[in-house]
């Protein structure tokens, strides 16, 4: 059970309670109309059903992904910094929560905050939720199943408590520049202006480092690109031979970014939702972006979303950002 919030909290209340499988129609519509286009290609946000969210957090556990590890250690090194400036009683509101791992060192240093997930795999959030209530029995959860690709309206309004986005993971990568401002313009809407954001962004550096960061050597990245066309056989009636795909990874030097995609092994035929699509061999569904940024372009990035750096912490390598952002106005 979730602590009950106070009386001075507007509050919709959210059980968890047990989830019927609906095809969703905007699942559909994106990988219908990706596979329609001369180069076709299917947003990232759909990898994470239940399967893929769990496949990305194996991710983050080989010993090639060096930005977890990273931006770990930043935050077990500056929560408290953090801490001090928005109060132990803050309201953190996490975008793409994922299993929360990383937000148990946030937590730790605000003993007396709210925490809101926002997930859109609703049957993970649950899971994740019901750990972290475990771990810190007294913490008010308050999940939202939502795509935070939009603003959100929030359940949870604490009135003169410090709002504090958490995003971290370099997810705003997987995003063009343009998206990106787009989405972050969209977070300073879901919590309001003057609020804070602690964003993790990964930087430019040697390509073959981040290659291997996103082809490692076990395969885990393979299994997770794969698993898209594993959903869109079960949830949209697929035939798509997916023992024909292999996964590929690419730097792209001049838009500074991983690209990933999936490879047609052989010409193949297949149908989704009643569809029929052909692929010649070598052919590719562009699945992922992961931009790398320099410390001016992240500045630049913020500024031009509303967004002005408060604090800027790195590794001593210089591999990884942790910024600290604060709103304001236009």
């Amino acid at each position: 059970m979730f602590t009950a919030p106070r009386s001075d909290e507007i509050f919709t209340e959210q059980r968890l309670t047990p989830r019927t499988f609906q095809p969703d129609p905007a699942f559909r519509e994106d990988v219908l109309n990706g596979l329609a286009q001369a180069v076709k290609a299917i947003p990232a946000r759909w990898f994470y059903d239940m399967r893929g969210s769990q496949l990305f957090e194996a991710i983050t556990q080989v010993p090639e992904y060096y930005p977890t590890r990273t931006e770990t250690a930043l935050l077990h090194a500056h929560a408290a910094a953090v801490a001090e400036r928005l109060g132990a009683d803050a309201t953190v509101v996490e975008f793409g929560s994922g299993s929360s791992i990383k937000t148990r060192i946030l937590l730790k240093a605000l003993p007396r905050a709210t925490y809101v997930p926002i997930d859109i795999c609703g049957e993970f959030l649950d899971e994740a939720c019901l750990a972290l209530q475990g771990l810190f029995p007294a913490l008010r959860i308050v999940p939202v199943e939502a795509d935070f690709m939009n603003p959100v309206s929030l359940p949870l309004r604490r009135e003169g408590r410090a709002m504090l986005g958490f995003f971290p993971g370099s997810t705003i990568g997987n995003l063009t520049p343009f998206a990106a401002v787009d989405l972050l313009r969209s977070m300073r809407e879901t919590l309001g202006e003057q609020a804070h954001l602690l964003i993790g962004i990964d930087r430019v550096k040697d390509p073959a480092r981040l290659v291997s960061a996103y082809d490692d050597a076990g395969g885990v990245t393979a299994l997770f690109n794969l698993n898209l066309l594993q959903r869109i056989n079960r949830e949209l009636g697929g035939t798509i031979p997916v023992g024909e795909f292999r996964h590929v990874a690419r730097w792209n030097e001049d838009a500074s970014r991983i690209e990933m995609h999936l490879q047609a092994r052989r010409a193949i035929r297949f149908e989704v939702a009643g569809q029929a699509f052909h692929m010649e061999s070598g052919e590719t569904i562009h699945t992922e972006n992961c931009h790398k940024y320099r410390p001016g372009e992240i500045r630049l990035l913020l500024a031009a979303s509303g967004w002005g750096e408060v604090e800027h912490w790195s590794d001593a390598g210089g591999d990884f950002s942790l910024v600290l952002a604060q709103g304001g106005g236009d």
